[in-house]
């Protein structure tokens, strides 16, 4: 069932044609999700598709009573209402009735009130719809239900949005780029949540965990004309290596581009299910596997590094709060080269205000920082990205520098340089006002690399960043020699650069983790876990009337067995977790563990078949 045809459609834009006469539909139950590079048409074609901008010619269609949900990059809710307000003020029967129990509630008093809540609730089965309601509110952060929307961030409003999108239950979900704003833990959430739902999707997304486990169908924009691919992110890099190499485009450069993604993608695994194997397996890639280079061949930014010297940085006993709330609490740290540290955390934990500290652009209360004489920071920050919008991007290259050494001795001009990070010779004579968002942080990303730092903070990069654009982005930070601090929300590209995290926990704790992000949180599920095998084992052994007569002795040894796996393993979860483990000895644990996780389930499986 198509929910929208879309036929020949074209659509022109300061005199560049965005769409070329393309085709698609949205079939009912697909998750689809649109790819290509920045400023190549992948918002003004959701802008199309909610009426909200015109189309020069072509067609499209949408099935009778179609009821379709938008997050925009920027939503528009109504500041004058509450977050509950803002919720529940869609139509749906089946939210009116969530809305109208906890209404009675909080007046407990009336009980006829509470008596037409409770029939309009077991007439729409409302009762698991009110705990998918709870979960998503819960899982999204938003508590203070009866707090003016005017007074949240741009991140809040953004989460609301979200919130209201996924409770409302539509038809069709249009998502425009769902995970910025979101912390690591929540994109965990919303990635398992679109999953496991039977939703039909279309979203704009660099997020490419998001692509590999979520989506069913891309669709890639490029050069006015679309190409789709019925599979997910793997097989959207296969498909479209082949599709290249057929139509002799730039065939070496995209070949080993899009064949080296798909050998990393294909390495990951594929999601997190309850069984401890799975979490586990994670571990399996030993040091050489970390260090292995897994960036692409797209472009090379092998620009002359400065020298560093031995003493970097040093960060002595810091501390920072902000009235009662703590953010560092004597944090002391000593970088040396080479070191690329990812920094994981909540949302309003103080990730930020750790970089600004770092710069000198916060104060601490106490402690001191220590940069080394030949320590020359670039700092990419969120909230420092502004242009004179009239001037030419050439111009804006050349007052950085006409010509940009590389570490092989040649020079290249700007524009080489602006070639190699996707700037092609036509738009580098446009002024800046005419590149959407994510060409303008990619200029800014230019700039600061330009620049020749030999120790690079980077706040929230990715964000607006394509995905070819965010290969590039990694190639450079793989053969970077000198030191780097990221902050980032894209598993992904935290997973193929860091050597090991920061994770701020809140309340100044401060955890180092040695490894990637999706080994953190391998980690992290292992100590979580509750040994409830056991535990339900030690109720049967201390319930004798439970225990029929047939239990033997073997069963008896099962359960000292499995009790004794179970407490080594939480053992070395810990271990594994705590410790500021060399990469040999993760390796060994992680082997070990994923061989009691198989003895556990063995044992167990046996025992359950003599009880």
């Amino acid at each position: 069932m198509s929910y929208i045809l879309v036929e020949n459609l074209t659509k022109t834009f300061n005199d560049k044609t965005i769409l070329n006469s393309v085709s698609f539909s949205i079939e009912k139950g697909g998750k689809i999700a649109l790819v290509a590079r920045n400023g190549s048409g992948k918002s003004t074609l959701l802008k199309i598709l909610q009426k909200k901008e015109g189309y020069d010619k072509g067609q499209i269609s949408y099935q009778k009573d179609l009821k379709i949900a938008f997050l925009d990059q920027e939503p528009e809710l109504d500041t004058n209402k509450t977050v509950n307000e803002e919720i529940f003020s869609s139509n749906s029967p089946i939210l009116n009735a969530v809305r109208l129990y906890e209404e009675s509630m909080a007046d407990t008093e009336n009980m006829d009130k509470m008596q037409e809540a409770m029939d309009a609730m077991n007439k729409y089965n409302a009762w698991e719809y009110e705990e998918k309601i709870k979960e998503i509110l819960e899982k999204l952060n938003l508590h203070h239900l009866n707090q003016k929307i005017e007074t949240f961030s741009g991140g809040q409003k953004k989460r609301v949005a979200l919130a209201k999108l996924l409770i409302d239950v539509p038809d069709l979900l249009v998502l425009d780029e769902p995970t910025n704003h979101l912390d690591l833990e929540m994109i965990d959430w919303l990635e398992q949540y679109l999953e496991e739902q039977e939703i039909t999707l279309l979203m704009v997304t660099h997020d490419r965990y998001f692509l590999e486990r979520v989506c069913n169908e891309i669709i890639e924009i490029e050069s006015g004309s679309i190409y789709k691919y019925k599979g997910n992110y793997s097989y959207f890099l296969e498909k479209k290596a082949s599709r290249e190499e057929n139509e002799n485009t730039n065939i070496d450069k995209t070949k080993a581009l899009l064949k080296k993604e798909l050998e990393w993608v294909i390495k990951q695994p594929r999601g997190r299910q309850s069984k401890g194997e799975a979490r586990v397996s994670a571990y399996h890639d030993t040091k050489s596997n970390l260090k292995e280079k897994h960036i692409v061949q797209k472009v090379k930014l092998d620009v002359v590094g400065k020298y560093m010297g031995s003493k970097i940085l040093e960060i002595h006993n810091l501390t920072k709060s902000f009235g009662s709330k703590k953010i560092l609490d004597k944090f002391t740290y000593s970088f040396t080269k080479g070191e690329k540290v990812g920094i994981i955390g909540k949302n309003g934990v103080g990730k930020t205000t750790f970089l600004n500290m770092i710069m000198g652009t916060e104060e601490q209360d106490s402690g001191k920082i220590v940069k080394g004489e030949s320590v020359e920071f670039g700092y990419y920050s969120q909230s420092g990205i502004t242009f004179n919008e009239n001037e030419k991007v050439i111009d804006y290259v050349k007052s950085i520098a006409q010509f940009i050494k590389l570490s092989n001795g040649m020079e290249v001009s700007a524009s080489k340089m602006l070639e190699r990070f996707l700037f092609p010779p036509k738009v580098q004579q446009d002024p800046i006002s005419k590149l959407s968002g994510g060409e303008k942080r990619r200029l800014y990303l230019l700039k600061i690399l330009m620049r020749n730092p030999n120790f690079l903070i980077l706040d929230e990069p990715t964000n607006d960043l394509d995905i070819m654009t965010l290969n590039v982005l990694e190639e450079f930070l793989n053969d970077f020699k000198g030191c780097l601090i990221i902050i980032s929300h894209d598993r992904y590209f935290m997973d193929k650069i860091v050597d090991h995290l920061f994770i701020f926990d809140g309340d100044a704790v401060i955890k180092d983790f040695p490894g990637n992000y999706s080994q953190y949180r391998d980690a992290k599920d292992l100590e979580d876990e509750k040994p409830t095998i056991v535990a339900k084992f030690d109720k049967l052994e201390n319930d004798n009337e439970k225990v029929k007569p047939s239990t033997t002795r073997e069963s008896q040894e099962l359960l000292k067995e499995i009790k004794n796996l179970e407490n080594r393993k939480e053992m070395l979860s810990k271990k594994l977790y705590a410790s500021n483990l060399d990469f040999e000895e993760m390796s060994k644990i992680s082997l070990e563990v994923r061989g009691i996780v198989e003895e556990i389930d063995a044992k167990s499986a046996r025992w359950l078949e003599l009880s």
